[in-house]
């Protein structure tokens, strides 16, 4: 994205990218250690979504930016020391048509 200046990003982009820095910004306000360890999380959580959620699956992605936005509610409150209690996996569930079974 950075090489082509001229592209406009949609809303859906903003979005993640404002949850992104928010998610970065919140790591200032813990430990040295945590900080490291909620930058490497979320630059790994962001990166494996960016290549396995299909970019129109709008519906997944709106969840995953709601998800993420109470991920980094809870991060923010100072009781909240890092990210291990709110580590969640966000792959695609494993669903199985209950029809199909037979």
């Amino acid at each position: 994205m950075g090489s082509s200046r001229g592209q406009r990003l949609s809303g859906m982009q903003k979005q993640v990218l404002s949850l992104y820095r928010g998610f970065l910004r919140a790591a200032r306000s813990k430990s040295y250690e945590e900080r490291r360890k909620i930058e490497s999380i979320v630059s790994q959580e962001f990166r494996r979504n960016a290549r396995d959620v299909d970019r129109k699956n709008f519906l997944y992605i709106e969840y995953l930016l709601r998800r993420g936005n109470k991920q980094l509610d809870q991060l923010r409150n100072p009781g909240t020391t890092g990210l291990s209690s709110l580590q969640v996996n966000f792959s695609k569930p494993n669903y199985t048509d209950p029809s199909s079974k037979g």
